[in-house]
């Protein structure tokens, strides 16, 4: 008989394969079973149980302590603030002339990720502590800088339909809530074994967590991308050159910063995934005529997807342990 641990061992082991079959067991649930996109629902709270996971790996004083290094956050916030609209900028001028797919690309675009990237670049072996330390000011940066992108690419009346409601409800339950209890049950851990047999069977969840957020989203998701895979399939090409390109600007731009390994993949990582799962509400939110920006968002998550688990095996490669050190 296999051991719990030995079980838990071998999922850290094969991750890659097993969110791939998560992604296809999505699509083909999403496109065999009537009534999946009811799911949706399911979503916010799978990853707000994905995310306490996360944050419990994480001593409440190390997440502190890791958003004071200035130099990564200021790599960070210039990877995404800076670097990520320069290149949405030159993707932008060759999408086709429809203002609700342009809009649903920039939602998904201009906002870089607070969730799953947390777990996917510590796959890869990135420093997923100081990411987390930084998720709070990520999203508030991006709900403070998303209508002023908007205004610059699409003009001013198009930022008066954006509801910054979803984004209020994301920081609340993906962040707040998951980073009180991962902290409360730090101090239970450290006072009562109980606490500390708690901590440790949550952190053995980190992967079918991941597996089960994957399945959720692409199954609910699925039939939306179905009605309309003509738009889907021009959309797919300029997602997958947003993932190759920020891989090659993230490795050449955060030598800049002289940042050691593990801090350059976190930050090409963040660069690269962006908050579909956050922005996909602001999209749904948009008035009639703009059905299709929830398509391009959720075009962009299945690409994304996809796209992380090429990612956890590529980013290694480019940014290899011992490749460069930081100055003393």
């Amino acid at each position: 008989m296999i051991s719990q641990r030995g079980v838990t061992s071998w999922m850290e082991d094969h991750q890659a394969v097993l969110y791939i079959a998560a992604i296809a067991l999505g699509i083909v649930v999403g496109v065999a079973t009537p009534g999946t996109t009811s799911l949706r629902a399911a979503i916010n709270p799978i990853l707000a149980a994905l995310l306490y996971a996360t944050f419990l790996q994480v001593p409440a004083a190390d997440l502190l302590r890791s958003l004071h290094d200035g130099r990564f956050v200021a790599a960070l916030l210039a990877m995404n603030f800076v670097v990520t609209p320069i290149v949405v900028t030159a993707l932008f001028v060759l999408l086709p002339s429809n203002d609700a797919l342009r809009i649903g690309m920039l939602l998904v675009l201009l906002c870089p990720c607070v969730d799953y990237v947390i777990v996917f670049s510590g796959i890869a072996g990135a420093d997923n502590q100081r990411l987390l330390a930084a998720t709070p000011l990520l999203l508030l940066l991006q709900m403070a800088l998303l209508p002023v992108f908007l205004t610059l690419f699409m003009g001013a009346d198009l930022t008066d339909v954006i509801d910054v409601a979803p984004f209020l409800r994301a920081f609340l339950v993906l962040i707040v809530i998951p980073l009180v209890l991962a902290w409360l049950t730090q101090a239970w851990a450290a006072r009562k074994s109980a606490g500390q047999q708690f901590a440790s069977g949550a952190g053995k969840l980190m992967v079918p967590l991941m597996m089960a957020v994957l399945f959720t989203v692409v199954a609910s998701q699925i039939p939306r991308v179905t009605d309309d895979l003509g738009y889907v399939v021009a959309l797919i090409p300029f997602y997958i050159t947003f993932l190759v390109v920020m891989a090659g600007a993230g490795v050449v731009f955060t030598r800049v910063f002289r940042l050691d390994i593990s801090s350059r993949r976190a930050i090409v990582f963040s660069g690269a995934t962006r908050n579909s799962l956050v922005v996909l509400p602001l999209a749904l939110a948009l008035p009639s005529g703009y059905e299709l920006a929830a398509v391009a968002v959720v075009t962009q998550t299945l690409v994304e997807v996809l796209g992380m688990v090429v990612y956890i095996r590529v980013i290694p490669r480019l940014l290899p342990d011992g490749a460069e050190s930081p100055p003393r």
